[in-house]
């Protein structure tokens, strides 16, 4: 089973059959079991609940802490979460930067190297592809990470578009044998730099390296799910196991996490989930995501979708919806509840929606028509049968707490 799947990986890379052949074949092969991370088992022996995400089986919660208490000791402390089931590619060649510019919306050009940003895969109509995190590495490639939800969806339309550029020196590596673990909170760093020599000072919000992490070669990134201070850190499948419990030895006050915590986190900062607040029927506009194109690629208009994403973002008076932030009194919504205007008309409805543990208050994100969107707008939103009020405001939530360069 596992050698077919590294065979038809060996043919899709060296461009034997196209990814639209090979796709379906690897789909059928892993469609009879969730795929589990490296990680698995050490989740199992720790009281971690597995639940299947993205095709994945992954931890919701670990049995020493409740989902609440694991969200406020990542505010407060450090948490590792498992996000191995992210997709990890690195992009090589002289064309590299040429190449990934026609498919997002990234100035990737204009980063310095050891830099990286928040990026969107688009299509030629402006929807969202999926959004993903691109870093410019001075070791010869670039390093994008996406979604687990939406990997075989990227990586085809990347691998598509490889084999119409015959003119690019350009080669895609699948980092198969890393996993991907996330440390977050404010305690993060600190408890990080006790496992490498030299200081991570310099470090600053979606600054990468190469380092020694306890011995172990790894490339850690100062960024996160969380809106906390923390990094992300590439580490060899097997050599995640022994950094997890390195970690974990390393200070008594950090603690494994699951998706329970990061979901509730991530909408308090005020960050997307793909499938649920963008979709390709979604455009940056939309979305709020405009500031993931840079001034340049605006200008040049050479990204997929530009025409109708400018064009959608020029429009005066604005068009359609827009990405906002409720929060809603006495009820907390859900996906797809209805969002309402004060004479009970429906203007759109809510991507995604929790109690807030650290605010105490009912939040939510979701779609409205334009003239909804100045921040205290009051609105409504109907959960279940009943209606109940709810305020637009701006997004995070609360503060986050990136470590910035000084200004």
């Amino acid at each position: 089973y596992n050698e077919y799947k590294s065979y038809l990986r060996i043919m899709l890379s060296s461009r034997i059959l196209p990814y639209r052949i090979v796709s379906p074949l690897v789909r059928w092969l892993s469609s009879d079991q969730l795929k589990r991370t490296p990680l698995n088992e050490f989740h199992r022996s720790q009281g971690g609940k597995m639940v299947d995400f993205a095709g994945w089986e992954l931890p919701v919660n670990y049995s020493n802490m409740s989902h609440v208490q694991s969200h406020h000791h990542t505010r407060k402390e450090a948490s590792i979460f498992d996000v191995s089931h992210m997709l990890q590619v690195h992009v090589h060649g002289k064309d590299r930067v040429r190449f990934m510019e026609s498919l997002i919306v990234a100035d990737i050009e204009g980063l310095q190297e050891n830099t990286g940003t928040l990026s969107l895969l688009t299509t030629e109509g402006g929807g969202i592809i999926d959004d993903c995190i691109v870093h410019k590495s001075d070791a010869g490639y670039l390093n994008l990470v996406c979604n687990a939800g939406c990997a075989e969806k990227d990586l085809a339309h990347i691998m598509e578009h490889l084999s119409e550029v015959k003119d690019m020196d350009v080669g895609v590596e699948v980092l198969n044998d890393h996993s991907l673990i996330a440390l977050q909170g404010p305690k993060a760093v600190p408890i990080l730099q006790k496992g490498i020599r030299h200081s991570l000072s310099q470090l600053y919000f979606n600054h990468t390296t190469l380092a020694d992490v306890h011995g172990i070669p790894c490339r850690v990134t100062r960024c996160g799910y969380t809106g906390e201070d923390g990094v992300e850190i590439s580490v060899p499948d097997n050599k995640v196991v022994e950094l997890v419990e390195k970690l974990l030895d390393s200070d008594g006050k950090v603690q494994l996490a699951g998706l329970a915590a990061r979901d509730s986190l991530r909408l308090e900062a005020g960050l997307c989930l793909y499938g649920n607040d963008i979709s390709e029927n979604t455009t940056p506009v939309e979305a709020a995501l405009m500031w993931t194109i840079g001034k340049r690629r605006r200008a040049a208009k050479d990204f997929p979708g530009a025409e109708t994403i400018m064009k959608q973002f020029s429009a005066k008076p604005k068009q359609g919806q827009r990405r906002i932030g409720l929060i809603i009194e006495k009820a907390p919504a859900r996906p797809h509840y209805p969002i309402l205007n004060m004479d009970g008309d429906v203007i759109g409805e809510v991507t995604s929606g929790c109690p807030s543990p650290s605010t105490g208050k009912n939040i939510a994100m979701g779609y409205v028509d334009n003239k909804y969107i100045k921040n205290g707008t009051p609105l409504q939103v109907q959960v279940r049968k009943k209606v109940f009020s709810a305020t637009k405001v701006a997004v995070p939530f609360m503060p986050t707490q990136y470590y910035m360069p000084p200004k």
